[in-house]
């Protein structure tokens, strides 16, 4: 077995899938170098996150890949990608339309899609390898990690026994569940276990397509059984013609051996079809969380970090965002402009953001349905359950407009005393402190949210009511850029003179993050602009 060194790196990144690949895409486009190290040499065929919400579409937009995501899903814009919940079975007289997300639309820049995450990687490592700042290790696997005061150092070994060893300023763990950075770092975990063995099937069928064709634009489907307590059978279209995906609780000590999974699905659909089996696989349902998110140069992301039962399309999505956050400070840390604060409010935003995820959304849907279940049955109360039911359905769009993830409380943004991070909220076009910036029209054409750049961005929206006012406002602009030049902070400046966009936005002055959250709002005439200059940096 050789041991073989290599030249330092900015970031080693532990991890490959979506989330590692996508973050040294972030740091890349900012000029960061990065090695991800990854141990499957080829992209694993299993079709999970499929839900791209439109939040996730917008990074995709950051990072140049979003028509290219678009034309790999497999799945036409055409057909549709709503979700629809069923009750007792499928094809029962019971369902309604769930989980639109389009009703949230108007306060995103980009539509959502629906593609297999084995697609969604393919196009991010093509992307990535278009970037000379980014070294793909294929098949390579982290064999161990450690880091002193200036730098890390990660050993990883080759399919065919031969070792080498990085060294790197940082390393981020995006290794999955088991996250060997995690252990190497020391950073211990919450745990949450259902005792719920789950499994996860991979069929093909064209004669369910035809089962459901009643369904139409309907790509994923959510089954209440009263026996299953308010746990999920669900159905995923992988395409239009005969692929699918299933997960479900199965009785404990289940096996490949002993049950039968055809039968399963007919009693799940309600009614018979042919199918064959692509993959079949279980998991324990359980949620976990990093109890912190960083140990000195040592971090972690994704599934690494956090990790829950695939309910809500959650998952990628929230991996991504990650990404997204810790991308830009960990690149203003090896840049030189962030300061002290700036790269502990990666844990601080986004741990908190999780856990409400999983509490106020994940297990509340879990919990809900058992209630729901015990509470109402059509063959005890048939009258009762439909009311019931009717009551549920005109309900479920709120389940889309309070999923807001924002940042209220974080050490970097200036807004309202007595805020927390959470995932509960409610979308706005007004920009506040801490949440993610709605897009508004712009006079030229295209939408404010594009001028947004990869640093921070100052807008400066409607006309002012008098000269002395302009002079103000001017003033602050000016002196704001100052002190973002003095310490090195990436600031532009878009001005945009319509009143309606300074309406909507209730602010003439936004001060938007390099991750397009709001950092800032206000006025000439509420905070001076070196103080929030140096708030927003960590300072």
């Amino acid at each position: 077995m050789a041991n073989q060194k290599s030249d330092p790196s900015e970031v080693i990144i532990a991890g490959g899938g979506p989330v590692g690949v996508g973050l040294a895409i972030e740091l890349a486009r900012r000029g960061i170098r990065s090695v991800v190290v990854e141990r499957h040499a080829q992209i694993p065929p299993i079709p999970k996150g499929q839900n791209l919400t439109q939040r996730t579409m917008e990074h995709f937009r950051a990072w140049g890949v979003e028509q290219a995501i678009r034309e790999a899903s497999p799945i036409p814009v055409s057909f549709g990608i709503g979700g629809l919940t069923a009750y007792g079975s499928l094809l029962s007289e019971w369902h309604y339309d769930w989980y639109q997300r389009v009703i949230v639309r108007p306060y995103y820049a980009c539509d959502n899609t629906r593609l297999p995450q084995y697609a969604t990687e393919a196009v991010l490592r093509e992307r990535a390898a278009q970037f000379r700042e980014i070294t793909l290790l294929a098949g390579w696997t982290v064999r161990g990690a450690s880091q002193n005061a200036d730098s890390v150092r990660v050993t990883i070994e080759s399919p065919d026994g031969v070792r080498r060893e990085l060294e790197g300023a940082w390393l981020v763990g995006c290794d999955g569940a088991r996250s060997l950075v995690r252990e190497q770092a020391g950073i211990t975990q919450t745990r949450d276990d259902h005792e719920t063995r789950m499994v996860l099937l991979v069929f093909r069928s064209k004669s369910l397509n035809a089962l459901i064709s009643r369904y139409r634009g309907k790509s994923f489907f959510n089954v209440l059984h009263p026996s299953l307590k308010g746990y999920w059978q669900f159905f995923g279209r992988v395409d239009t013609g005969e692929t699918w995906f299933f997960h479900s609780p199965v009785p404990a000590g289940t096996t490949l051996d002993n049950f039968d999974f055809h039968q399963y699905l007919e009693s799940v659909v309600g009614a018979p079809f042919d199918c064959s089996f692509d993959h079949i696989g279980f998991w324990d349902l359980r949620f976990e969380v990093a109890n912190q998110y960083r140990m000195g140069r040592m971090m972690v992301a994704g599934d690494a970090a956090h990790s829950h039962p695939p309910y809500g399309g959650y998952g990628i999505n929230t991996g991504f965002e990650d990404a997204r956050n810790l991308g830009w400070k960990l690149a203003a840390v090896i840049q030189g402009w962030a300061g002290p604060a700036l790269l502990d409010s990666y844990d601080l935003e986004r741990r908190p953001v999780f856990e409400s995820t999983a509490r106020d959304f994940i297990r509340n849907f879990i919990e809900v349905d058992r209630a729901f279940l015990r509470d109402h049955d059509p063959e005890r109360d048939r009258a009762d359950f439909e009311a019931a039911w009717a009551q549920r359905a005109a309900g479920s769009p709120a389940e889309i407009q309070g999923f807001e993830p924002h940042y209220e409380g974080s050490p970097i943004v200036l807004g309202s005393a007595g805020g927390a991070c959470s995932a509960v909220g409610m979308h706005q076009f007004t920009a506040r402190a801490g949440h993610h910036l709605a897009p508004q029209p712009r006079t030229d054409g295209g939408d404010l949210f594009d001028a947004v750049g990869p640093g921070f961005t100052l807008l400066v929206t409607g006309d002012s009511q008098s000269s002395d006012q302009s002079v103000s406002r001017d003033r602050w602009v000016s002196d704001a850029v100052q002190a973002a030049h003095d310490c090195g902070l990436p600031l532009s400046v878009v001005r945009e003179p319509a009143e309606a966009v300074r309406e909507a936005y209730g602010a003439p002055l936004v001060l938007v993050r390099p991750d397009e959250f709001v950092a800032w709002a206000g006025t000439e005439g509420s905070d001076l602009p070196r103080h929030v200059i140096d708030r927003v940096r960590g300072g």
